[in-house]
């Protein structure tokens, strides 16, 4: 059979992220190719604990396991608007918020609700490989703004704001994936000022801030619109669990009530069982405390990376040191194609990824990325000094 699949997936196999898991499936693999928390912070005990309390309750569990509404299940949106208080985002309600599977659907939903074919998307290069994907997958053209060691540009963002007057511009302001940067806050007004002055509405994405063991915390974009043309996406797939696919949306009402609709289309509403599992947790004083406990692991086994890295790779291997996140990003002063260098790494036993995937416009042959998070400092040191064999050709 001859199948006609659609101009939005044509070109789009998925072959990084799908690779990743292929080789996270390999035990012989020292994998810095992922995005995973550390295993070792998984709270499997405490939510073993809550989905026993939960299923004990009748009426609670038959509430979780029936249809419910597309905005959020009831009350926890409410928690949600708590959780974000510390962050500094106020004067919400819950007209301001909507449930989500996963921070990826709210960079779709985004897409779904501001994008028609044709039209330009910015972001920094580079950047997060899916939201890429997914413009294209709209068919849209994805348009990489340059950046500075502190975040994108702000001169290559109003040429390219003037050139192509976007709708719709994606930023990961906090411990950005891939690079670990993090803006300054008044590089956020500047990029807020801006967008404002070209009628752009802004798309923060924020999985990583509360992973940070380093440095002092910075005020989501959003607490500093006053315009209100920023929307606000997390999830606690980086705090709590990847597998409970549960995040948020924060942002004016008219906006997430356009995401709604378009969420109501794909899967009507998000797993009430995981909204009620993660409600109880944070009500039960967990999520604060809990990662408070996952901090001293990430900052040592970040440290324990970039020590390797110091140790064991190339002179011409520049890289970032980020004060929280998953994710150092590395690039190689030498003509090094790490492309063609990604094979023999998995001859040696550990992955990486490779950088040009994070390019909107091509680009970034020269880079990777490397994840410090998944592997115990003992295998990050064995696994980046294999990396020096691989590129120092020894």
């Amino acid at each position: 059979m001859n199948y006609h699949f659609s101009e939005a997936l044509s070109g789009m196999d998925g072959t990084a992220t799908r690779d990743i898991f292929k080789l996270l499936s390999r035990p012989e693999i020292i994998s810095f190719a992922g995005g995973l928390p550390a295993s070792d912070a998984l709270p499997t005990r405490l939510m073993g604990e809550i989905a026993a309390e939960i299923f004990v309750d009748e009426t609670e569990a038959l509430r979780c396991l029936q249809y419910s509404v597309t905005e959020g299940y009831p009350g926890f949106r409410e928690t949600v608007i708590d959780l974000v208080r510390d962050l500094g985002i106020t004067g919400i309600t819950p007209d301001n918020v909507l449930v989500i599977s996963g921070g990826g659907q709210g960079l779709d939903l985004m897409l779904k609700a501001f994008v028609n074919k044709g039209d330009v998307v910015l972001m920094e290069d580079p950047t997060f490989l899916s939201f890429i994907q997914a413009a294209k997958s709209y068919n849209a053209v994805a348009v990489g703004v340059a950046a500075d060691s502190d975040g994108v540009s702000l001169g290559d963002l109003e040429a390219k704001l003037k050139r192509y007057a976007p709708k719709l511009m994606y930023l990961i302001p906090t411990f950005s994936n891939p690079t670990g940067k993090t803006y300054p806050i008044e590089k956020r007004k500047a990029v807020i000022d801006l967008a404002h002055r070209y009628g752009v509405i802004i798309l923060e994405d924020d999985p990583y801030s509360r992973l940070r063991f380093a440095g002092e915390p910075v005020p989501p974009m959003i607490t500093l619109d006053k315009h209100g043309i920023v929307v606000y996406v997390s999830s606690f797939s980086k705090t709590i669990a990847p597998g409970l696919r549960t995040g948020f949306a924060v942002g004016p009402a008219e906006i997430i009530r356009k995401l709604t609709i378009g969420k109501q289309n794909v899967d009507l509403h998000t797993s009430s069982l995981s909204q009620l599992a993660i409600k109880k947790y944070i009500e039960k004083g967990y999520f604060l405390p809990n990662i408070a406990k996952s901090i001293p692991l990430y900052r040592q086994r970040k440290t324990a990376m970039t020590d390797a890295i110091n140790r064991y790779m190339p002179a011409s291997f520049k890289h970032t040191d980020p004060d929280g996140g998953l994710f150092i990003w590395g690039e190689f002063d030498a003509p090094v194609n790490t492309t063609d260098m990604f094979q023999a790494a998995i001859a040696e036993n550990v992955a990486y990824i490779v950088g040009s995937v994070f390019f909107a416009d091509g680009g970034g042959a020269n880079t990777l990325r490397l994840n410090y998070t998944n592997e115990s400092p003992e295998r990050i040191e064995e696994g980046v000094q294999r990396l020096g064999r691989v590129f120092k050709g020894v």
